[in-house]
């Protein structure tokens, strides 16, 4: 029995592409967690370039290994080639800001003040991407901000050098955010990870010699130093996949789930258990993932 032309158009709803853009930027932000957990635990035995360095070679050659021989002409094909590479430039600002940034501060309060980029998402998505925000858009936007503070409540005590890198890591990520949307519809996701791997491994490969301090890394920190580059890798895949199936206004507050991964990855591997502040925090983070969600699907709704 062959389905019905009726029965293939149904396969795929809005709300099932909305759910799949969920999934997978959930799944990339958990790696982006781990990613920054290790990175943290490493920049203190290692200087920060060559940490970062180490993330974008392992990310390349893992590419190179596993998906080159199969795809490799997918891999080096992109239409807009300009906008690809100011993309992976973006990305390379923002690993160098945040591996700085993670030195010299706590993680949690690195990831609040980087988190300033979905706002700015938010802000710009409508002028820039055409895309309508809505009222309860911008509340659910607030919201997540507001969760942010609860959980980190920067400010006191803080390196300044730190916050501004932090800073510097939130507008970098702005426009790959913003450019990721944009590219997601003429460009292929496994193009646009290959070449932010690719970026990276050149930037902070030429630097490499000057970063080493001829360090031996352990069995432990070895194998850190691999898991970093594939949850970077993989993370970065996930997410830009998730735009495909839903837009950046959509997804700027469901990355604030990083911060529940955070929270859970720093008692677990750090033993920094949230107070009460933080998990109300991480409530309402989680609140304005779904607020928008709802408002998505009753706005598709009502439009059908």
């Amino acid at each position: 029995m062959t389905a019905s032309p009726n029965t293939v158009r149904k396969a795929t709803t809005p709300q099932q592409q909305l759910a799949k853009g969920f999934v997978f930027a959930a799944l990339g932000l958990l790696l982006f967690a781990c990613m920054d957990s290790a990175t943290k635990y490493l920049t203190e035995h290692y200087n920060v370039p060559f940490v970062v360095a180490i993330r974008y070679l392992v990310h390349f050659a893992l590419m190179v290994l596993v998906l080159a021989p199969r795809y490799s002409a997918p891999l080096l094909h992109t239409r807009r080639r300009g906008l690809v590479a100011v993309r992976s430039i973006a990305l390379v600002v923002a690993s160098l800001s945040v591996g700085i940034a993670l030195h010299r501060m706590p993680q949690a309060d690195t990831t609040a003040i980087t988190f300033l980029a979905p706002i700015l998402v938010v802000l710009l998505a409508c002028p820039l991407l055409g895309e309508r925000i809505g009222a309860l858009g911008w509340v659910a936007a607030v919201m997540g901000f507001m969760g942010v503070l609860l959980i980190a409540r920067p400010g006191s005590g803080l390196d300044m050098i730190g916050v501004l890198f932090a800073l510097l890591a939130a507008c970098a990520n702005t426009a790959y955010q913003l450019l990721s949307r944009m590219l997601a519809t003429t460009e292929r996701p496994i193009a646009l990870l290959f070449n932010t791997a690719l970026v990276g491994s050149l930037v902070f490969g030429l630097a490499l010699p000057w970063t080493w301090d001829n360090q031996t890394p352990t069995y432990l920190e070895l194998a850190l130093f691999i898991g970093m580059g594939a949850a970077g890798g993989l993370g970065h895949y996930f997410f830009t996949l998730a735009y495909r199936y839903a837009p950046a206004s959509f997804l700027a507050p469901v990355v604030y789930l990083q911060l529940v991964w955070a929270g859970i990855l720093g008692w677990v591997v750090f033993g920094n258990s949230p107070d009460h502040l933080s998990l109300l925090g991480m409530l309402i983070v989680a609140a304005s993932g779904l607020m928008i969600a709802v408002k998505s699907r009753f706005t598709k709704k009502s439009t059908t």
